[in-house]
């Protein structure tokens, strides 16, 4: 059926003038920036907005472009939808039962103040696999708070390590729902694949660039921790009742991990064992059932509950009450996810795909760094990383497909996309001023701190993926 939607786009690419389909994407694009930064407009009526002006604009028809967009939204949140939702639950789960506090506490107590920066990137990046950047940044600003108070450090010796890791893992790493978008976009990309690319990239930044750097910034912006802020709070379950008990360090970090796990396994068997990876054998069927993202998340979801729910004594209705919990501040991320796959759609049955490839073909530019080049200027543009990660992605999706590219290759291109998606983040982008707000900052010291220290993360990546993709083969 995919394959079948694929030919007839290009059948239809053929029949229309390129001239006018280039320009048609150009003004799209605009019209994106324009109504998510000057009109202010969500980003989910934005990108039909947009998709309507390619569609339209194209000569490719407006009921041929809303069927368009509408089968590829379903596709792309029958892919993504689910991962997003099971990540948002595992996330709440691991905070509500005290799996976070557990680790966090366990790692600072075997840690000297001179390892703090090292441990606290390590934090953030364990926090930030499961989590969205949003709920980790909320669950972590208190630990940040405590830990300078009682380290006696400058505030950006904590703060900007953590942030680091929490950054870096929204960016590259499934199942965060910025990459799992982005792969959804390429009929060859692999969940497990770019895990196993983005995880050591992801720590590799995170641990070079979070300490190295808060040394520069608690010396720009000397602050201590805010003295407004209150870190007394004890923990609560669902039902508001306080909890004492933590679980176990080791069955902390085992609960985050799993879905990796289970994952990394599976595309290590397809690695190792291609000619038995597809095969009708109990074991490699076994892998990869258990090796789907969908069920690896829901399995990690179901074991949290069971296990963490008992070493807590929480009820199971307290912590099923988590998972509803985790519902709803996420359905304005599946929205824009799904429109972004519904504007890549477009994109797609148009044949920007014959453009954008003639283009790649022609220049000596990486296409790891056409794809960061773009994604970084929607970032910049528009302040959404998720923008700019589905429209960089939806652009250069027929590309990838038309030219074979291998699934490591895709997995680079994701994450270089990743990477451009956080490069420069301002006053347009929200995480800017939360950023200022929960640490007490002024507009210009959170400039000197977090703005610089997303463009570090975005280029270190970035230069990652440049080193990778010389021992990968491209097609």
């Amino acid at each position: 059926m995919m394959n079948t939607m694929i030919l007839a786009a290009a059948d239809t690419a053929v029949q229309l003038n390129g001239t006018q389909l280039g320009i048609s994407v150009v003004a799209s694009i605009v019209v994106l920036i324009l109504l998510v930064t000057v009109a202010n407009l969500h980003p989910f009526v934005s990108l039909l907005l947009s998709a309507l002006v390619v569609g339209i604009g194209s000569g490719y028809g407006p009921v041929a472009t809303v069927e368009s967009f509408s089968n590829t939204f379903g596709s792309t949140m029958a892919s993504v939808g689910i991962l997003v939702g099971l990540g948002a639950m595992l996330g709440r789960v691991l905070m509500d039962t005290g799996a976070a506090d557990s680790i966090v506490d366990t790692l600072l107590a075997k840690t000297s103040t001179k390892m703090i920066p090292w441990t606290m990137a390590l934090i953030g990046a364990l926090i930030g696999l499961p989590m969205f950047f949003e709920v980790g940044l909320v669950v972590l600003v208190p630990v940040i708070i405590l830990i300078t108070r009682r380290s006696k450090l400058p505030l950006m010796r904590v703060a900007i390590p953590t942030l680091a890791g929490l950054s870096v893992m929204h960016a590259c790493m499934p199942p965060q729902p910025g990459p799992l978008a982005a792969l959804s976009c390429f009929k060859n990309g692999s969940v497990g694949v770019t895990m196993m690319f983005g995880l050591p990239i992801a720590v590799i930044t995170a641990a070079l660039v979070g300490p190295l750097f808060s040394k520069f910034a608690a010396k720009w912006v000397p602050v201590g921790a805010p003295e407004n802020f209150d870190t007394g709070k004890g923990r609560v379950d669902a039902d508001g009742n306080p909890v004492t008990a933590k679980p176990p360090f080791a069955l902390s970090v085992l609960c985050i991990l799993m879905p990796a796990i289970l994952m990394l396994g599976n595309a290590i068997f397809e690695i190792v064992a291609p000619d038995q990876a597809g095969s009708t054998a109990l074991y490699a069927q076994v892998l990869a059932f258990f090796g789907k993202p969908a069920i690896a998340l829901a399995v990690a979801v179901i074991f949290s509950m069971l296990v963490l729910g008992r070493a807590t004594r929480m009820s199971w209705k307290s912590v099923n009450d988590s998972l509803k919990a985790a519902l709803p501040p996420i359905a304005g991320i599946l929205l824009i996810v799904g429109a972004g796959g519904g504007y890549k759609g477009v994109l797609v049955d148009t044949g920007i795909g014959d453009i954008i490839g003639r283009f790649v073909e022609s220049s000596s530019i990486s296409i790891f760094l056409v794809a960061w080049l773009i994604a970084a200027f929607v970032r910049v543009a528009t302040g959404s990383a998720t923008v700019a990660i589905i429209t960089t992605a939806g652009i250069l999706g027929p590309v990838v497909d038309q030219m074979g590219v291998t699934a490591p290759a895709i997995a680079l291109l994701v994450i270089a996309i990743g990477a451009g998606s956080v490069f420069l983040s301002h006053v347009n982008d929200a995480g800017f001023w939360l950023i200022k707000e929960y640490f007490g900052l002024e507009v210009g010291e959170t400039f000197k701190t977090w703005t610089v220290l997303e463009c570090l993360l975005s280029l270190v990546v970035l230069a990652l993926v440049m080193i990778c993709s010389i021992f990968v083969p491209l097609v």
